[in-house]
């Protein structure tokens, strides 16, 4: 294969919300590109970037995948992302490596939630946006009142600058192709063909005017801001095409102006036309800003001056050191794991070896590669601003950075938002048991939003994720690749134990079974302290009323008392206990004996205390379409929510509530069905509250008592 410089690669990734045909287009494009023989399809998993045998089931991309196409002298790389709510960090992620973005609008749903949000993270990651216009060859989409409609919801949403630069062929028989208003040439296409279409100058009639109209519309916004353009404008009434290509390309470049395509991936018409417009207009790699980086030297600030680590940047360029940033790792059964890295400097050359300088180890890059889905394409060399990948690395992961020795430097990942959703898995055979622990982290290598732990206290293995199709995804891999099966459930509240008054008890410990017996002697005082403060213990012995030895001992029998919890076997906590007296005898006292009398001491404090049970509150962030703002805050106040506040961007609504774990734990499920799956939440623990006393005497009546201790 031919190796491709910098100024001839393209860096793009196809992001948009779920079911606007992202696959399918990437697809249709390498089919038109003759990458593939025939179009794949999403529905038999035959899409080149449609690889992974859980989403192939779905019908549901949920991770990135890289595919290449090879035109005209260019090689574009093409990310295609996940656009189900769950998945968006996937998207986000995608962003780091390339230089622009299709943002790929339904026909005819236009803007979505998921959209707006992509949009966004584009946005803030600077990369310019095209926005292609897909599905055109549906009944609903078309032109006319309906384009304009549309384009109007763009300008509303994203601004003025998102200005079209094809105009829709559509007629009684549907969706026929594009006129260019650059070039003012005309593509028309057969449906289902292989994606090229037939170039004229003659425009539809019925188009003419408007193409015209659009055409000056567009070339008025290239001339803003650019003196000499506005001088040839005004001069001349246009700019020539050769002058308008090349400053349209620099608008993009600099996110100046948004351009906005029509497509349909489905039946092949005007994706010939929208590789010649990412070769033309799209920015190579080596015309970005330099990368920003972290030098290590830079990390070396004196402390006392308080001043931040201070950033750098790396020329993509290959006069550079060597480096190269992981952006997504892949678990494969026959190749093990994959890393998929942008070439940030310099040249990477098939069996170099770099320094991991993350890891602080050294890798042998063998068998480099370019990936086309999964299929791996074996090159000599990749230069700066190219996408490759290279299988069975030792330790490196991704977010790792690898270069030369002596050019360190370090790239940072977008963050990886907290799980929404936890579960408990249960092994279903000790066999399962001991693959599981393994098998997990190979996926957690995979898929950095997954966390596996087990909760210290119900001693519950807990694993989570995005939400309930995303657990249940991973649940199926571990079937299918690992052989490892289990059992998903909710996982049990973590209820805590605390008191609402002060108490004052002493706690007695004697026994006499021949010889030596047993004896021990306290006081204490018990109080409530604030929330999360947790126990505090107060030693207040005056006059050697108990041993300075037998002290701990009484600590330690009242931390091990709170621990099993007196209402419901939850542990007790915020509290502070005063040990003020106490007696002891010579022969019979030992430790044992004063951890008794801790315990004792400890549950009847407890009977006098007022206790109560804490439940963890969670802080939890919606964001859905307007239309189901209502819907969701009725429901909140329902699940014994208090909403927080409300925050509107464009039409989406953000709400901010606290809400009980117990009324959350199925939440993902509902909220796709109040929202008609447009809506997303994140969630994590805040802080834990009193539990209502309804509710709290239905956990009692479900729980077991803890088991008193034999006293005296």
């Amino acid at each position: 294969m031919k190796t491709y410089q910098g100024s001839e690669i393209r860096n793009v990734a196809v992001v948009g919300h779920a079911q606007s045909g992202k696959t399918t287009l990437v697809a249709a494009m390498l089919h038109a590109a003759k990458m593939t023989p025939t179009q794949g399809r999403v529905e038999d998993g035959s899409a080149v970037t449609a690889y992974d045998e859980e989403e192939v089931a779905r019908g549901l991309t949920m991770q990135n995948a890289v595919a290449f196409a090879e035109w005209q002298g260019v090689k574009i790389n093409l990310l295609d992302t996940p656009g189900f709510h769950m998945f968006t960090h996937e998207a986000r992620a995608a962003l780091l490596p390339v230089e622009s973005a299709i943002i790929v609008v339904n026909a005819q749903n236009g803007v979505e939630p998921v959209t707006e949000r992509v949009w966004r993270y584009a946005e803030e990651a600077a990369v310019p946006r095209i926005v292609l216009v897909n599905q055109m060859d549906h009944p609903k989409a078309g032109g006319g009142a309906g384009l304009n409609a549309l384009i109007d919801d763009i300008h509303e949403r994203w601004g003025r600058n998102c200005v079209p630069v094809q105009l829709p062929i559509v007629d009684a028989q549907g969706f026929h192709g594009v006129v260019d208003l650059v070039t003012m040439q005309a593509y028309t296409y057969t449906p289902g063909g292989d994606g090229r279409g037939k170039v004229s100058a003659e425009i539809p009639a019925a188009l003419a005017a408007d193409a015209k109209a659009r055409h000056e519309a567009l070339v008025e916004l290239v001339a803003e801001g650019k003196d000499e353009l506005m001088e040839e404008f005004f001069e001349k009434g246009t700019i020539p095409e050769d002058h308008l290509i090349a400053a349209l390309h620099e608008a993009i470049r600099e996110d100046r102006i948004f351009p906005v395509l029509f497509s349909s991936g489905l039946a092949d018409m005007a994706l010939d036309h929208l590789l010649d417009f990412l070769k033309v207009y799209a920015p190579a790699p080596v015309e970005r800003a330099p990368m920003t980086v972290t030098v290590p030297s830079a990390q070396t600030v004196p402390a006392e001056t308080g001043e931040a680590p201070s950033a750098s940047v790396r020329a993509v360029s290959d006069k550079e050191p060597v480096a190269a940033v992981v952006f997504k790792t892949m678990s494969d059964p026959f190749a093990g794991r994959i890393s998929f890295f942008k070439v940030v400097s310099g040249v990477v050359k098939n069996d170099a070896t770099l320094e991991n300088y993350t890891r602080r180890g050294q890798e042998k890059l063998s068998h480099l590669s370019v990936m086309q889905g999964r299929k791996a394409i074996e090159v000599p060399e990749l230069h700066a601003g190219d996408i490759g990948a290279v299988a069975k690395l030792r330790d490196t992961l991704t977010g790792d950075t690898l270069g030369q020795k002596s050019a360190e430097i370090q790239v940072e990942l977008p963050s990886i938002p907290e799980p929404a959703m936890t579960y408990a898995i249960e092994p279903k055979s000790r066999a399962d048991e001991d693959k599981l622990a393994p098998a997990i982290h190979k996926l957690m290598e995979e898929d950095l939003l997954i966390r596996f732990f087990r909760d210290p206290q119900t001693n519950e293995f807990l694993i989570a994720g995005a939400g309930q199709p995303h657990i249940e995804a991973i649940v199926s891999r571990l079937k299918k690749r690992y052989h490892a099966e289990v059992t998903l459930k909710a996982p049990k509240v973590p209820y805590r134990e605390t008191i609402r008054g002060k108490a004052d008890a002493q706690g007695r410990h004697k026994k006499q079974t021949g010889g030596h017996g047993q004896f021990g002697d306290c006081k204490i005082k018990m109080e409530p302290m604030s929330r999360g403060a947790g126990f505090e213990f107060v030693n207040d012995i005056f006059g050697g009323s108990i041993p300075k030895g037998f002290i701990p001992a009484v600590e330690k029998g009242i931390v091990e008392s709170a621990a099993r919890g007196y209402l419901a076997g939850y542990p007790v906590v915020d509290f502070r206990v005063i040990l003020y007296d106490g007696s002891y005898h010579e022969v019979d006292s030992n430790e044992l004996s004063f951890k008794m009398a801790g315990r004792i001491a400890f549950r009847k404090c407890m009977e006098q205390a007022k206790p109560c049970l804490l439940e963890p509150i969670m802080k939890v962030e919606i964001e859905s379409p307007d239309d189901f703002a209502g819907t969701l805050m009725g429901d909140l106040n329902g699940r014994r929510g208090r909403v927080q506040g409300m925050e509107t961007k464009g039409r989406t609504t953000v709400i901010s509530a606290e809400v009980p774990m117990a009324e959350m734990l199925t939440y993902g499920t509902q909220l796709t069905s109040m929202t008609q799956g447009k809506g997303s939440y994140r969630m994590e623990v805040d802080h834990y509250d009193i539990v209502p006393q309804p509710v709290a005497e239905k956990i009692l009546a479900n729980a077991k008592r803890p088991v008193e201790e034999e006293e005296e």
